[in-house]
C-alpha cells in the first residue's frame, strides 16, 4: 500500500512538472490534433466503403499518441532527469523505483486521456468522425488506453537505461518511433504494406495498439481488411500483455537513479 501510495503521490508531482513545460504541454497535446487536420485536409478520399482516411487516421493517432506520450517522452526526459541529477537526489527519498513507475504511468495517462478528448472532438467537429455507439467499444477503447499505457511507460523507462547521454536522448528515440510509425498502420493502410514489413511490425506493440484502436472506431465490415481478414482481439490483449510484462522487467532490472 505504501508503494502504491507513494506512487500517487509522485503521478500528481508528474502532472504538475508537465503542467509547467509549456512549449511541452502544447506540442504534446496539440501536435496529433494538427497532423489530424494536416491528413485530414489532403486525403479527403474513402479507404472502404464507410470509411474516410480521416476516420482510419484517428485510430492510429491516438495508438500513436500513446507511444508518444509514454515511450518517446519517458525515455528521452529520464536521461536528461539523470543526466541533471534530480534522479540521484529521488534515490535518497522514501520513493522506490516501482512507486515511480506508478508515477509515471499516472502522467502518461493523465496526459493521454486529455489528447484523446482533443482528437475525438475535432476529428467530430471538422472531420465528422463516426464515434463508438455501445458500451462493449468504449470498454475495448478503455483497456486498451490502460494497457497502452502501462506498455509504453515502462517500456520508456527499460529504453531510458540503454542511452548514456540525455542530450542525445531524442536523436535517438524519436527516429526510433517514427519508423515504428510508418511501418505499424498509422499513416497507411496496414494491409497494404510489403509482407516483410507487417511481419516485423507485428514483433511491436504500436502494430497491435493500432489495428485494436481500427476495430473501436471502424465498422466491423473493415476487419475483412486486415491481414488476418479479423480484429484479432485476443491475441492482441496477449501481446500487449507480454509487452507489459517484459517491459516492467527490463525496467526493473535495468533502471539507475544515476549514470554510475
Amino acid at each position: 500500500m505504501k508503494t502504491l501510495r507513494l506512487g500517487i503521490l509522485r503521478g500528481n508531482m508528474e502532472i504538475k512538472q508537465f503542467l509547467r513545460r509549456r512549449e511541452s504541454v502544447v506540442f504534446t497535446l496539440f501536435f496529433p490534433v494538427l497532423l489530424l487536420f494536416i491528413f485530414g485536409s489532403v486525403f479527403k478520399n474513402s479507404i472502404a466503403p464507410g470509411v474516410s482516411f480521416s476516420q482510419y487516421f484517428v485510430a492510429g493517432m491516438i495508438a500513436s499518441g500513446l507511444v508518444n506520450t509514454g515511450f518517446q517522452s519517458i525515455a528521452i526526459n529520464i536521461p536528461m532527469e539523470r543526466e541533471l541529477g534530480a534522479l540521484k537526489r529521488l534515490r535518497g527519498t522514501p520513493l522506490s523505483p516501482v512507486s515511480f513507475f506508478i508515477g509515471k504511468t499516472i502522467m502518461v495517462f493523465a496526459t493521454m486521456a486529455i489528447q484523446v478528448f482533443l482528437l475525438l472532438f475535432f476529428g467530430a467537429l471538422l472531420f465528422h468522425l463516426h464515434l463508438p455507439t455501445s458500451g462493449g467499444l468504449w470498454l475495448r477503447f478503455t483497456w486498451l488506453v490502460l494497457l497502452g499505457s502501462g506498455c509504453s511507460t515502462v517500456l520508456g523507462i527499460a529504453m531510458s537505461s540503454i542511452i548514456k547521454s540525455g542530450r542525445g536522448a531524442a536523436a535517438v528515440v524519436s527516429p526510433l518511433v517514427i519508423i515504428l510509425q510508418f511501418i505499424s498502420g498509422v499513416f497507411f493502410v496496414f494491409s497494404q504494406l510489403p509482407g516483410w514489413m507487417q511481419k516485423f511490425a507485428a514483433i511491436f506493440p504500436l502494430k497491435w495498439l493500432t489495428q485494436g484502436m481500427r476495430s473501436v472506431f471502424l465498422p466491423k465490415s473493415f476487419a475483412s481488411q486486415e491481414v488476418a481478414h479479423s480484429w484479432e482481439i485476443g491475441r492482441t490483449s496477449v501481446v500487449l500483455g507480454i509487452w507489459l510484462v517484459v517491459g516492467t522487467l527490463l525496467a526493473i532490472r535495468s533502471f539507475k537513479w544515476s549514470k554510475q
